[in-house]
């Protein structure tokens, strides 16, 4: 009995609708039951909306651990498209499979056990990703024309102040004015150009007239405002090809939190103004409007107040602890200087329709980034402490790697092929083996014997020696020492860089700041003698 795993995927919302990955999971149970395969509950993976054309998938990524830690000896895939759409991805995921002793068994295709089966796997690879290409290409192609052609239905939907309506066999598809809607329209243009009043402001505004959005459920957000004003279909030109999907390039602080896992690997970013192209529809506002709003965007980009003209130490990092929204900087000026603060944006009124959600009082910016970096310049101070956590991560990592358990799997499996090699050999010997099947069966062992021979060879190279821990732990001591001598002169790029290796996060309440540490640290080297901190006036 084979210990299995089992793999489903579908990339559309289409799909998950109407559950074609449960029909998948139903039939590789169905299989792996009448053939005698183990199947574990936790190992059932699926992956919901994540497209074949990626590798970063969070049921692949377990499944590749699992078969690397030697846990696994057999896959099961509806189809080779579920495995990937692109041939080179299927190519790599089964020689990798192969390599560490796990078969890959697809439903719906040849085993592969003869050249011919190999081939037609192959020729299927290839085709559903020549399929997937020809299919996008097509569609891009043909929205393309329609476009160029005039066509409205290639941009599918109607932004606030239109109505989109959908063509049918006795006319094409177009937009009609709302008027309601449009006379919202034109008093945002004119807010924001003839009465000098701010995205947010405008916002606001909006919300305390109680207009309603076009779902009616939500508020009026900034973003939703300033794409307003971006937007050239007001002014009669809907553009088709605006955006243009690109791949993920960082990994968001709401995505860190989820996992760090996205059903999709990409994010859209917008292309070249001459790229687009323009679709008439009828004008809401004039476009002398539009292009004005267009030079006071541009203008108010340049000179935002929001841009972070002074960097701070902690910027990234305060979080509240009571709330659980982020601390942005502002500032106040008195008769002698400007002073500056860390706020939570959980307290402002405006964000929220049933007002603020928190009431945590701002906090010095120079008071805590003195407290927080001298805590860092303690911990410094300390080399041991952090040498202590880089041995125990390497350890740990050597305890944990899944290349030594392979390595264990394929030990094994050595003795075991050589023992077998040995037994054939002596049964020979006692004419109890015809010379025939012997030159049949031990071609098969000594070719799995240079398999694992070359496996084990592989991961041997990979282990970490006596000689490189040594390296790493000078390394160490040696930054260390360059830190604490310079630690007075730092700027402030460089000191974020050193607080953001040691502090993962800073969590501000209403009397207590707690700081988390990446490594752990008995307590926090401030409240070693209890001491406390004027951290805000009237505070102790």
């Amino acid at each position: 009995m084979k210990c299995s795993a089992i793999y489903a995927r579908v990339s559309s919302d289409k799909q998950k609708e109407e559950q074609t990955i449960s029909s998948q999971t139903s039939a590789l149970k169905a299989y792996a039951e009448a053939e005698g395969c183990v199947v574990p509950e936790e190992w059932v993976f699926e992956d919901e909306g994540y497209s074949g054309s990626i590798l970063a998938r969070p049921g692949l990524e377990r499944i590749r651990d699992l078969a690397a830690e030697g846990e696994i000896e057999a896959v099961l895939v509806y189809s080779p498209d579920r495995l990937s759409r692109n041939y080179a991805y299927q190519t790599l995921l089964v020689e990798e499979f192969a390599r560490q002793g796990v078969e890959v068994i697809f439903l719906k295709s040849p085993k592969g056990e003869t050249p011919e089966d190999r081939l037609l796997l192959q020729f299927q690879g290839m085709i559903a990703e020549y399929e997937r290409a020809q299919i996008a290409e097509r569609s891009r192609r043909g929205k393309r024309h329609k476009a160029q052609a005039g066509v409205v239905n290639v941009l599918s939907g109607a932004p606030y102040g239109y109505r989109y309506h959908k063509r049918n066999e006795h006319v094409a598809a177009f937009y009609e004015v709302l008027e309601e809607e449009s006379a919202v329209v034109r008093e945002v243009y004119s807010l924001y150009i003839e009465e000098g009043l701010s995205i947010n402001a405008i916002a606001r505004h909006l919300n305390d007239k109680g207009i309603p959005t076009r779902s009616g459920r939500c508020r009026w957000e900034r973003s939703t405002v300033w794409a307003m004003l971006r937007n050239p279909a007001y002014k009669g030109t809907a553009c088709f090809g605006k955006t243009e999907s690109t791949q993920r390039k960082k990994i968001t602080r709401p995505l860190r939190q989820k996992g760090g896992y996205s059903p999709r690997d990409s994010s859209s970013r917008e292309r070249p103004r001459e790229d687009w192209t323009e679709i008439p529809v009828p004008a809401i506002v004039s476009e002398e409007s539009y292009a004005m709003a267009q030079e006071l965007l541009e203008r108010n980009k340049q000179f935002a107040s929001r841009n972070t003209k002074e960097p701070t130490l902690l910027q990234g990092l305060l979080v509240c602890r009571q709330c659980g929204y982020a601390f942005c900087r502002t500032s106040t000026r008195t008769s002698k200087r400007k002073l500056y603060y860390y706020r939570c944006i959980g307290s402002d009124n405006y964000r929220f329709a049933d007002g603020r959600k928190c009431h945590n009082h701002p906090i010095r910016q120079d008071y805590l980034d003195e407290l927080v970096w001298q805590t860092v310049i303690e911990l410094l101070k300390t080399p041991a402490l952090i040498q202590e956590e880089v041995n125990r991560r390497v350890e740990q990592a050597r305890q944990r790697n899944p290349i030594l358990k392979r390595q264990e799997t394929l030990t094994k499996e050595r003795a075991r092929v050589q023992n077998g090699m040995d037994k054939l050999l002596d049964a020979y010997q006692e004419s109890l083996l015809p010379l025939r099947e012997l030159r049949d069966r031990m071609p098969k062992l000594q070719q799995r014997l240079a398999t694992i021979e070359s496996e084990l060879g592989a991961i041997e190279a990979q282990a970490l020696n006596q000689e490189s821990l040594a390296r790493i732990s000078e390394s160490v001591e040696s930054f260390l020492e360059r830190i604490e001598k310079r630690a007075a002169t730092l700027d402030i790029a460089e000191r974020q860089r050193i607080l953001r290796l040691l502090v993962k996060q800073i969590e501000v309440s209403s009397d207590t700041i707690h700081i988390k540490h990446s490594i752990p640290v008995d307590r926090p080297p401030g409240e070693q003698n209890g001491q406390s901190y004027l951290l805000r006036q009237g505070s102790h």
